[in-house]
């Protein structure tokens, strides 16, 4: 038991399961997401909230398959995938009381898949009442990925079974720091001041893929991610992933992160002190507390008098 939670929080997948759900993913990608990759007619991708925000049948067909697989291996977990809670939201309010759920990215950066870019990926995380303690960030078109769960050093697999365990970069000074955020996420009232603190850094941009951007900070090529958006099939995979590989992982606020968060901003970075140059960077995107009323003092009480009720 932990003081928290109903129970610890552990790693709840076999070697064998991993590799199960590995394949079913892998499979899924062979068959419904690289047969449509620069093939999508206008009619098979669709708006969800606006143009920059797409689904395909891609997404949907895939995920619809990986969902089958996990509801075969795990019945009784909860699953929540992307496009599915896209038109059921109340969903994700059950993260935080199960004790085992999917969280499923079919097309991670869909918008780059609609557009023929290459770069988009599949994720697969496992949550505990919220805990992230599994994630799988696969790369369709090399079919490698990088796994990693709370027991175990975070992994990069290469076809013909080639593993390399990860290490996050040593960081450094904010002028030498390459990094992912998202300026168009930002509120507007703050895209201003924030597009300022760009040339800080060595190097800034966006992928417009979550899955990417952590695996770049897991493997050491780049120094941190922000997201100014968040969701449970966006960012849980990565956070163990970076996590196991030397990073650290925290809100902007300097809270905890949960895989059912739905507000914030999360900031992960190589280590926690690269953490800490960087969330100084981006303090003031954290609105101040607002400040706490006080009560008028009673009428006709003077300070250090007590109000009495004339009828009394």
């Amino acid at each position: 038991m932990t003081d928290s939670l109903p129970m610890p929080i552990t790693a709840p997948l076999t070697n064998a399961q991993r590799t199960q759900l590995i394949n079913l993913v892998r499979r899924a990608a062979k068959a419904e997401i690289l047969p449509r990759f620069r093939q999508l007619g206008s009619h098979q991708i669709d708006m969800k909230t606006g143009p920059q925000d797409l689904v395909t049948e891609a997404d949907k067909a895939a995920e619809a398959m990986i969902t089958r697989g996990i509801q075969i291996m795990f019945p009784h977990a909860l699953i929540v995938g992307e496009e599915h809670a896209s038109v059921n939201p109340e969903i994700i309010d059950q993260i935080a009381e199960a004790e085992l759920c999917f969280t499923i990215d079919p097309v991670d950066g869909t918008w780059n898949y609609a557009h023929g870019l290459a770069v988009f990926g599949v994720m697969v995380s496992i949550l505990r009442f919220g805990q992230p303690v599994f994630g799988l960030l696969y790369d369709p078109i090399l079919n490698d990925f990088i796994i990693a769960d709370t027991e175990t050093d975070a992994e990069l697999v290469l076809p013909r079974r080639i593993r390399r365990t990860l290490s996050t970069s040593a960081g450094g000074p904010v002028e030498e720091l390459m990094g992912f955020f998202p300026l168009d996420l930002i509120p507007a009232d703050k895209q201003q001041q924030f597009a300022a603190t760009m040339p800080r850094f060595a190097r800034t941009g966006m992928l417009r893929c979550a899955c990417h951007e952590m695996r770049m900070v897991a493997q050491g090529q780049m120094d941190f991610v922000l997201f100014a958006k968040l969701t449970p099939w966006d960012q849980p995979a990565g956070v163990v992933a970076i996590r196991r590989a030397g990073g650290h992982v925290a809100m902007l606020d300097g809270s905890d992160y949960r895989g059912d968060v739905k507000s914030g901003y999360l900031l992960a970075a190589c280590n926690a002190e690269t953490w800490g140059r960087v969330r100084d960077v981006f303090d003031f995107l954290i609105d101040p507390p607002a400040p706490e009323t006080t009560q008028p003092p009673e009428k006709n009480a003077f300070p250090g008098e007590i109000a009495v009720d004339s009828d009394a």
